[in-house]
């Protein structure tokens, strides 16, 4: 590797330093050349929690991003990016454990931006404790919408002119969204036919880049059995059908609207059986996620597309109910850093 992948600390209050640790403990070949952008005392607790009785993982403090891919196996990289007065409790919101998650995110995605570094793996926030710290970078949604504000104002963007998207994958499924984290009510408005026909460029673009050919994205209805020709609702025929029918005539690989209960299905690879389809398009949040989620988080990551930039991270959320137990499982997060390092490497071809 030339350049190292940032791993960002996430929300210090759950389990996103203590999976860090345990990949840079139990994966060294793979976590070789990355590095965290947080903070050492955090990650020194984290040391201490997984490594109880034992000679704790060290830590190493970092002057600059470079120092990364110079550093030993077992050992974990950080660089320093704002402090906590004290430590925070875990599984309790906090506005310091959100403003300096925030400020990890802002520091990475700038050092992307700048070429400074591969790719940045993001490990979990809390969108409370975000809220919570009331302060600029902090007033995001999550992480899609905020390196999508940071990616807009450092191309010189307007947001709309810079739409990103979210794609959750595993070895058996990808599934990209219309919309992301808005109300199930602003989610049904956003299921017009620019943004159906935008998310399908996206998805087609992102996908062509990875799979080195055009990829077969399967589209799902928004209502039940896809609307039954109309009877349940007509998003399908006047806005979704209308939609593929665009992108097919841009040569696009794209059939539907299939029943969303079914074609999830479809598209699932199994061992020695691929799926039917490259990818799902779903009409929002839950429909396409919870899918994937069902198949097990530990290998799921999320991809942002469209992104100037190379984001991927794990598929769950801070876990407040198990953090500081040791009980926390790294494999999605170690997914994540594997898939950052094919895609960033892609994009340097």
């Amino acid at each position: 590797m030339k350049k190292p992948i940032a791993i960002t600390l996430g929300d210090c209050a759950g389990i996103g330093p203590e999976i860090i640790a345990k990949a840079f403990r139990d994966a060294p070949e793979l976590t070789r050349g990355c590095f965290v952008a947080g903070d050492v005392a955090t990650l020194r607790r984290a040391a201490r929690l997984i490594d109880a009785g034992a000679i704790p993982l060290p830590v190493a403090l970092l002057e600059s991003p470079a120092e990364a891919l110079n550093v030993p196996p077992r050992c974990l990289p950080v660089l320093q990016i704002g402090a906590l007065a004290e430590p925070v409790p875990f599984g309790r919101l906090s506005a310091e454990a959100g403003k300096l998650a925030a400020e990890c995110v802002i520091w990475a995605a700038q050092a992307a931006l700048r070429g400074e570094i591969a790719a940045l793996v993001t490990a979990p926030l809390n969108k409370e404790a975000l809220a919570l710290a009331g302060t600029p970078g902090t007033h995001y949604p999550g992480h899609t919408e905020m390196l999508q504000a940071l990616a807009a104002a450092h191309t010189h963007k307007a947001l709309a002119d810079l739409p990103v998207r979210m794609m959750l994958a595993n070895d058996e499924l990808r599934v990209v969204l219309v919309s992301i984290h808005v109300s199930l009510r602003a989610a049904l408005e956003a299921v017009t036919f620019d943004n159906v026909l935008q998310t399908l460029r996206i998805a087609h673009a992102a996908l062509s880049a990875s799979l080195g050919r055009a990829p077969r994205i399967a589209v799902a209805g928004l209502n039940p059995h896809a609307g039954e020709g109309g009877l349940f609702g007509r998003e399908e025929i006047d806005i979704i059908a209308p939609a593929i029918a665009a992108a097919s005539a841009l040569g696009m690989k794209v059939s539907g609207p299939f029943a969303p209960d079914t074609v999830f299905m479809r598209a699932r690879a199994k061992p020695g059986q691929p799926g039917e389809f490259d990818a799902v398009l779903a009409m929002y949040h839950d429909q396409g996620l919870i899918p994937v989620k069902y198949l097990g988080v530990e290998q799921g990551v999320n991809v942002t597309l469209g992104l100037p930039l190379v984001r991927t991270s794990p598929d769950h959320g801070t876990a407040f109910d198990i953090a500081g137990t040791g009980q926390a499982d790294a494999s999605s997060l170690l997914a994540a850093i594997v898939m950052a390092r094919r895609l960033s490497q892609l994009q340097n071809l």
